[in-house]
Formats: C-alpha cells, sequence, structure tokens
C-alpha cells in the first residue's frame, strides 16, 4: 500500500497560504490549472463565502502523490477567528507546512500556530513566500523566525541537487552529539547526513525553511522534493481500525457527513463503529464511505490507515473524539473569549432557528449553543466579529434565515477558590433521591472534572452512573453572574435511593442541588479571559505603551530592548485590549506590530463592576435551586440550603 501522509497548511492571514496550496496540486498533476484567490477559482477555497472574502474559513482537503507517497493536504484558516476550525486539523497532521510572508515576517497568528504545534508535537516545514514583492528579505524573516519561535530553524538547501552540505551538516551536529562526533571525523555519507535529518525532523529537533514565491512558481519544485525526502510515517492497516474525528459537515438534505483520520485498520462500509463518551459506549453503523477532493467526493468501498475520508450514518461522534479501538477526546486550546445574543423576529420561528445552530454546533462545537430558558435569548461563543458576520451569512444561504447578533459580549466564568461539601435531597411524594458531592478547585484551565468515590454497597453502581453523567454535562453555572462553571473538581462520595420510589429523572436533581449547595458555601470566583500579548515597536513608543498596558490593568516584564527596536510581552484582561491595534497604529504611525493571543482566564480585575451590571439573581434561576424537597407524613417541604445538610438521611463524613 502507498505512504500515506497527512499535510496541513498553516500561516497568519494573507500569507499566501491558499496559492501555496495551488502550486503544490498543479506541480504534482492532481489538479489541471492553477486558481488564483484574486481570481476566484482557487481548488481549495471552494464555499462562496471563502470566494467573496478573499480568506479560508473552512478546513478542506485535497490529495497529491509524488511517486508511491500519497500526501493529504489540508489548507486551514488563517484569520483568527476562526481558529477553532484549524486546531481540530491540527489533531490529525503528520507534518505541518508554516507559511511566512516574506515581507511582513513573523505575524500574530503565526506564533499562535506555532505554540499549538509545539503542543501536539507535530514536525514542521517553514515556507517562506512571496520573495518577489518589493520589501522580501527571507533572511531578515529567517532570523525573526530563531528569534521568536524556534532557534533549531535552517534554511535547506534543495537537497537532491545540493545534498546536506558543510552549513546544514555543522547545524545538525550542534544539536546531536553523536553526529558531532561524525561531523568531526567526516565518517558519515551524504545520503546517511539526509537520513539523519529525516530522523530530526521528525522528532522536533530541527525546523526546515525554504523560500520562493508561490505566485510566481518559485521554489516548489525544491520544496516537493525536500518534503518527499524528508517525510515519513508507518500506518498499520493490519491492526483494528482506529481513528479520530476532525471534522463534522451537512449535507444539502440535512445529513450528518462525519470525516475521519483513520490512525490504524480499516473501515469499510456497512460496518459498526463504537466511539465512546463520558463512560458510554456508542455503536452505530457506516452506511457510506467517500474520498474528498475539494468540493467532489467519490463512493468508496473502505478507507483505510493513513487515510482521511467522509461517512454516514455516525450521529453521536464529536470532532476530537477517538472512534474504534481508539476511544478518547482530545480537547481544544483555543476556546472563544465573547458571547452573542441571536435575534430574529416573526415570521422565523424558533424551532427553525434552533435547529439550524444545532447542526452548526455540531460542526462547531466551540459555539457552544445555549438557550436561555428565564431570558427566552439564544446564545453563542465566538472568537470575534469577523465570525458574526459569516455566521449571519451562512444561516441566510444554508437556512434561509435572516438573523442579526447583539454586540459580542465578554465571556466571563466562574470557579471556587476553597473545598467546600454540597448536599442535595429530592423528595416531593413519589420520588427519592439523595447526593452527597465534594466540591474543590481545580488548576487553572482544567474545566470540569468529575470523580467518583461512592462506594456500591451505598449506592447502585447505575445510580452513580447517573449521577456523574448528569455532572459530566456542560451548562453548570456560579452563583456570581450566571456565568458558566470552570476549573472544578467534583467527587460524588455518597447517595441514597429508594427502593420504590426513585425514578429517573430524581438524581439530575439531587445532583443539581447538591452542586448548588456546595457553591453557596464556598468562596467563588469571577474569570475572566486574558490576552498574552506581544508588542513590537520603535523605542520611542516604549513609556506610551507600557502606560497604556498598565492603564488597561495589564502586566508585563522588561522589555527587550535592541538599538531601535523594544519587544514588550505582557497579559491584559481582553475587556480592556480589545481594540488596541487602532489605537498603537496611530501611536506608531502604524509601524508598530502587536500580537495577541488568548491566554486563559485569571481573576477579574474589576469583578465588583461586572457583578453589578450582570444583575443576576441566583435565587431565581429555574435551572438551578440550592433547596432541598424533603417529606414528612406524605407531605413535601423545602429546606433552605444551609439548613439542607442537617437533614439529610446520609450523614455527611469530612
Amino acid at each position: 500500500m502507498p505512504r500515506n501522509t497527512t499535510i496541513g497548511l498553516l500561516a497568519h492571514v494573507d500569507a499566501g497560504k491558499t496559492t501555496f496550496a495551488e502550486q503544490l496540486l498543479y506541480h504534482t498533476e492532481a489538479i489541471r490549472s492553477r486558481g488564483r484567490v484574486d481570481h476566484k477559482d482557487t481548488f481549495l477555497d471552494t464555499h462562496d463565502i471563502e470566494k467573496a472574502r478573499g480568506i479560508t474559513v473552512f478546513a478542506d482537503q485535497a490529495e497529491f502523490s509524488i511517486g508511491d507517497s500519497r500526501y493529504f493536504l489540508l489548507d486551514t484558516p488563517g484569520h483568527v477567528d476562526f481558529s477553532p476550525e484549524m486546531e481540530r486539523a491540527l489533531q490529525i497532521l503528520d507534518y505541518a507546512v508554516v507559511i511566512v510572508s516574506a515581507v511582513e515576517g513573523v505575524e500574530g497568528h503565526t506564533e499562535t500556530v506555532w505554540q499549538l504545534l509545539r503542543r501536539h508535537d507535530i514536525p514542521t516545514f517553514f515556507f517562506i513566500n512571496k520573495t518577489d514583492r518589493t520589501g522580501a528579505d527571507p533572511q531578515r524573516v529567517l532570523a525573526e523566525i530563531r528569534q521568536q519561535l524556534s532557534r533549531d530553524a535552517v534554511m535547506l538547501p534543495d537537497l537532491e541537487a545540493a545534498g546536506a552540505g558543510e552549513e546544514l551538516q555543522a547545524f545538525m551536529a550542534e544539536r546531536d552529539e553523536q553526529l558531532f562526533e561524525a561531523y568531526l571525523d567526516g565518517s558519515l555519507s551524504d545520503s546517511a547526513w539526509q537520513e539523519e535529518l529525516l530522523t530530526m525532523v521528525k522528532q522536533n529537533k530541527i525546523f526546515p525553511c525554504m523560500a520562493g514565491s508561490a505566485l510566481l512558481d518559485i521554489g516548489m519544485d525544491s520544496f516537493l522534493r525536500n518534503l518527499e525526502a524528508l517525510t515519513s510515517t508507518g500506518y498499520d492497516h493490519r491492526l483494528p481500525f482506529a481513528g479520530r474525528v476532525y471534522k463534522i459537515r451537512h449535507d444539502e438534505r440535512g445529513t450528518r457527513i462525519t470525516y475521519i483520520k483513520a490512525l490504524q485498520g480499516v473501515l469499510k462500509a456497512r460496518e459498526e463503529l463504537t466511539n465512546g463518551r463520558a463512560g458510554e459506549v456508542i455503536t452505530e453503523r457506516i452506511t457510506r464511505i467517500h474520498k474528498i477532493y475539494g468540493a467532489k467526493t467519490a463512493p468508496a468501498d473502505w478507507g483505510a490507515a493513513g487515510e482521511l475520508f467522509a461517512v454516514t450514518g455516525l450521529t453521536a461522534a464529536m470532532p476530537g473524539e477517538g472512534v474504534g479501538a481508539l476511544q478518547d477526546h482530545l480537547s481544544s486550546e483555543l476556546m472563544p473569549t465573547l458571547k452573542a445574543k441571536v435575534n430574529f423576529a416573526p415570521p422565523v420561528h424558533l424551532k427553525e432557528v434552533l435547529h439550524a445552530f444545532q447542526q452548526l454546533g455540531a460542526e462547531d462545537p466551540s459555539l457552544n449553543v445555549s438557550w436561555d430558558e428565564a431570558l427566552q435569548e439564544l446564545h453563542i461563543h465566538v472568537m470575534g466579529q469577523i465570525q458574526l458576520e459569516i455566521l449571519e451569512q451562512i444561516l441566510r444561504e444554508r437556512f434561509n434565515i435572516p438573523v442579526s447578533f447583539g454586540d459580542p459580549e465578554i465571556l466571563y466564568l466562574e470557579t471556587i477558590n476553597n473545598t467546600v461539601y454540597g448536599c442535595g435531597h429530592f423528595e416531593p411524594l413519589g420520588h427519592y433521591a439523595e447526593v452527597i458531592l465534594k466540591l474543590e478547585p481545580g488548576e487553572r484551565g482544567s474545566g470540569i472534572s468529575v470523580y467518583n468515590q461512592c462506594h456500591p454497597d451505598d449506592l447502585s453502581v447505575g445510580y452513580q452512573h447517573q449521577i456523574v453523567q448528569v455532572l459530566q454535562d456542560n451548562g453548570h453555572h456560579g452563583l456570581l453572574t450566571g456565568s458558566p462553571l470552570t476549573d472544578l473538581r467534583i467527587t460524588l462520595l455518597n447517595g441514597r435511593a429508594h427502593n420504590k420510589h426513585t425514578s429517573g429523572g430524581d438524581f439530575r436533581e439531587a445532583a443539581f442541588r447538591a452542586l448548588r449547595q456546595g457553591l453557596e458555601q464556598a468562596e467563588n470566583i469571577l474569570l475572566e479571559p486574558v490576552y498574552g500579548l506581544k508588542i513590537r515597536i520603535n523605542t520611542d513608543y516604549v513609556g506610551k505603551v507600557m502606560a497604556d498596558i498598565q492603564q488597561a490593568s495589564g502586566s508585563f516584564t522588561a522589555p527587550e530592548i535592541t538599538e531601535q527596536t523594544a519587544i514588550i510581552t505582557g497579559t491584559v484582561p481582553v475587556a480592556t485590549f480589545m481594540n488596541y491595534s487602532v489605537r498603537l497604529a496611530s501611536l506608531t504611525q502604524g509601524k508598530g506590530s502587536l500580537s495577541l493571543r488568548v491566554a486563559g482566564y485569571q481573576n477579574c480585575h474589576q469583578a465588583d463592576s461586572v457583578i453589578a451590571h450582570k444583575q443576576y439573581d441566583k435565587n431565581a434561576d429555574p435551572a438551578y435551586s440550592s433547596i432541598s424537597i424533603f417529606c414528612a407524613k406524605g407531605q413535601a417541604y423545602s429546606v433552605p440550603w444551609d439548613e439542607a445538610e442537617r437533614h439529610m438521611h446520609v450523614k455527611l463524613q469530612r
């Protein structure tokens, strides 16, 4: 079978990534003619939205071959608003190619991409593009890559034409003791040096750089030869099938299409496939398999290890989840920091809008679509304004639903700062459930994790699973502003059921009340999203910019100052720095550069004012109650949270 390799193209917007993809496909005879972004005829940016805006919004794929090697190519979005789509593609890459403009150099999103590639440990090539443009300086950009991204980046010659020359050998020898000895005594042949280079690239010890112009077809043949020489994979089709879901789409009839990267084995049409979520194993039958070529598809009988393909028949698997022999889930690093209200009016019906957003939410889980029953409002989470504009267009063109969005608001989160115990009891007439939980602060960025220390002698395993499932579901929110809960460790300690009266939803009610009752006792904290920032400016502006950062409640380290340039790195709240690029451009006459990346959450710098503005009434939230319900002499009665522990049938053992 051919060697299968998945390559991802990543870049800051407008670095020439899609033009580069066109050249790869043309040179390998995968397409007959090269499209151009400005001509709106590229092979991969096929959506009308992408053609109109000239940017990649969706991670589309193609396939090309070099000899016996087959490459699956993913062209990922370069705009920061579509970073979650890009990150989902990263989870299945064997190698990445980062495109950097020879004029603009390393930009804000380039650094975000680089950090994600390092977290996922993906071997990476650089292509310094647009060398034909005025102001292009590949050597300056190589120096930026080494300074800002990795000192292990090296400009690579055409290995087929020049081999691993003296300079490259010395660079490799500096990074490997055994190679250093071989370099000194000259004991390795040129082919052996190339084998060692392949290994070092795969182990992320070296990051090869090449330069050229995709638009003018300069350097493309050399890039392809080096790509073939320095990539290797070892997928095994003889093992039981295992794959990872990396994308969900729906066709014009609403049929769900699941995109899978096969990591081992072979999957055939009509076979059953399992995926596990929260301890539950779901088995579904594959009805069809399709191979994907840009906007076109072709039916197939099977998909083998190392291949990308799409299937129908799966309704439960989500992006990032393993299927078959792989039962895990890769979480996303890039999460939205804004939320927006969805506005619509008659004759558009709520059911239509919810149906559309259910599909969109399956395709992009980061949207986190939610219906606020109390406010009768639909909310989504987004990365930025451009994403809202794209969503508005998608809803109009794909679903024929006119909507608008409210102004994006900061997405706050809540957590706790101490360990507490929560008690919940639900016993209206004919029902019975009791739950005791332990709540502890989790590490920042850890989300909600649920553990079970309940003994089967105290509560049957089936009921324990019900409670754990309820607690693992998304949507729990805090007491301060009603914002989502995060960074929380929940442990099920004990519970009690009734042989006759306990029914399906009783433990859901008791678990919610136990969680809420625990929060009532806790020291609750409001969290806000923050940016990690890097500002590159002339030294004349250092004082003003540092004053701006301090005024915006940010922090920074001592600036790195050269003769004319200063680099300031730090952390700032999203709420105060969202639009700083406009001020920086004005301050520096457009010569300063700003890099912002979402760097997680920190304690809110203006918690009191945010809480006051939200006006959230914890006692009026219909979805959660800290009040337990008990029953005596056939009559149910309420017990407030601060008295619940005293009434519990199972005594809390701290």
